[in-house]
């Protein structure tokens, strides 16, 4: 997945420190002395978030001459890009690896767009001081217990959020047949929402939809970017992690609250979908 990781290898690039952080999503921290050397990412197949921590001041992509890194200036590199850089001097700076579905999942419910018409931009040395600060929180986290990487996944997960918001840009080639009207969407959103605690059926959804079960299905997919079962027991996973991070309650009473059987049954979706138990979880967060 860390291809962009790769190129630096091979670059001769010092990785100080890499985890694998949950859902697929990954850090590394890198440092680069040299007098000058090219590197070129090609197609890399996952998205790259880079923060220069310090350094970088005498490097640039060749496409931007005259434009040059420094502490807290930021670099989004979508899986798709082609870029070749001169690096000189001493660079110090952090990587977060993601995929594409990590970027665009949470835009129905973040930004009312459909998931499928959304990329991250090609950018670069732009600043964003809230993001920076996050980045560089997340490069000074341990990541090397489970509790560790539990907390930065948190971080990584609110650096993209802001990501998606400031970066997130209309693909060239967005589909634009085949989802749901953005009225149907956002009912359906909305009724999610307000029932997550209940036993919500694509019957239910069928209906609030006006559509058949076949067609709702299909559609639902293309306008959120999971079928209506995923994004269900996404929302009710997010829910609990928020319970389990604000609040004192008890995991009966969570259960309750997000739509699970019983405590039994959350117990064992919540370690299916967050890789620890909800006590663990708890735990890791309050330690933070």
């Amino acid at each position: 997945m860390h291809s962009v990781g790769v190129t630096l290898a091979n670059a001769n690039a010092t990785l100080e420190r890499f985890a694998w952080l949950g859902d697929r999503l990954a850090a590394a921290v890198w440092r680069r002395d040299i007098v000058e050397d090219e590197t070129a990412y090609d197609n890399p197949g996952h998205h790259t978030l880079s923060c220069y921590l310090n350094g970088g001041y005498r490097t640039e992509r060749q496409k931007l001459p005259g434009q040059y890194g420094a502490p807290q200036r930021l670099c989004a590199l979508p899986g798709d890009h082609e870029s070749r850089w001169w690096v000189r001097g001493h660079m110090h700076f952090m990587h977060l690896y993601f995929l594409p579905e990590h970027f665009t999942r949470r835009a129905v419910h973040e930004l009312d767009r459909e998931p499928r018409e959304l990329t991250l931009a090609d950018r670069t040395y732009f600043e964003d001081a809230n993001m920076a600060a996050l980045c560089r929180s997340l490069a000074a986290q341990p990541w090397e217990t489970s509790d560790d990487r539990l907390r930065a996944n948190e971080t990584a997960h609110e650096i993209l959020s802001q990501l998606l918001r400031s970066q997130g840009v209309r693909r060239d080639d967005a589909p634009v047949k085949g989802g749901l009207a953005p009225a149907v969407r956002r009912r359906l959103r909305d009724y999610i929402e307000a029932h997550v605690a209940e036993a919500v059926t694509l019957g239910d959804l069928s209906d609030v939809a006006c559509l058949s079960e076949f067609h709702l299905s299909r559609m639902f997919r293309a306008s959120f970017g999971m079928p209506p079962n995923a994004w269900i027991a996404e929302r009710r996973a997010d829910l609990a992690r928020q319970l389990l991070r604000t609040t004192s309650l008890s995991a009966e009473e969570i259960a309750a609250r997000t739509g699970y059987a019983n405590a039994s049954h959350f117990g064992h979706r919540f370690r299916a979908a967050v890789g620890v138990s909800p006590l663990a979880y708890r735990r890791a967060m309050a330690r933070g």
